[in-house]
């Protein structure tokens, strides 16, 4: 992974897969790249090193609930989903050995103080669902006050990040709040899926 301002050669170059909030992608071929833009949200890159297939998600966690028994509440549950389908869908495509995942974060940024830090929750669901189903994340960029372009290509596993400019971040704040505002709850049989 790097911070600069240029394109390395091979994110220059094949079919690039935009994933919008709430996507799931996953491919084996060797020319794309999956891209994504992020503020508070959290982008997951999961590969199956063996068998060459990785994908990319994209989430947002709206807020945190009280209960019991699931402390990040409904929307969270979203985020549950969106990291089992990520990972089934790798594990279907791959070798189906959790042992050959490697797994790497973006996002999570506090980019605008009237979502009240969604990034650090977002972060913590995140690290603590994966500890949970006894995954080792292999790289991360997470946090800050910055909101960050994500290319990843699922072949090789290699990622690349920018961090951008101000005017950009305030563009993915109100697509952001947009979201937040509407709280869209997932149906109680899409969060309850189980990993195999």
């Amino acid at each position: 992974m790097a911070l600069n301002t240029s394109l390395p050669p091979e994110f220059d170059r094949g079919v690039v897969t935009n994933v919008h909030q709430g996507d799931c992608h996953v491919s084996a071929a060797s020319d794309v790249t999956f891209s994504t833009i992020l503020g508070s949200c959290i982008s997951a890159c999961v590969r199956d090193r063996m068998a060459l297939v990785g994908g990319m998600n994209h989430f947002l966690l709206a807020e945190q609930s009280g209960s019991a028994r699931d402390r990040y509440g409904a929307s969270a549950r979203y985020g549950a989903f969106a990291m089992e389908q990520l990972i089934n869908k790798v594990l279907t495509r791959g070798t189906g050995r959790k042992a050959n995942l490697e797994i790497k974060l973006f996002g999570g940024g506090k980019i605008n103080s009237v979502l009240d830090d969604v990034g650090a929750k977002n972060i913590e669901f995140v690290r603590q669902f994966l500890e949970d189903e006894g995954y080792v994340v292999t790289s991360e960029d997470l946090g800050g006050s910055y909101a960050r372009r994500v290319l990843f290509k699922p072949y090789s596993g290699r990622a690349f990040v920018r961090r951008l400019d101000s005017d950009v971040g305030a563009n993915v704040v109100r697509q952001e709040l947009a979201i937040a505002r509407r709280r869209v709850v997932m149906p109680a049989s899409l969060a309850d899926i189980e990993l195999f």
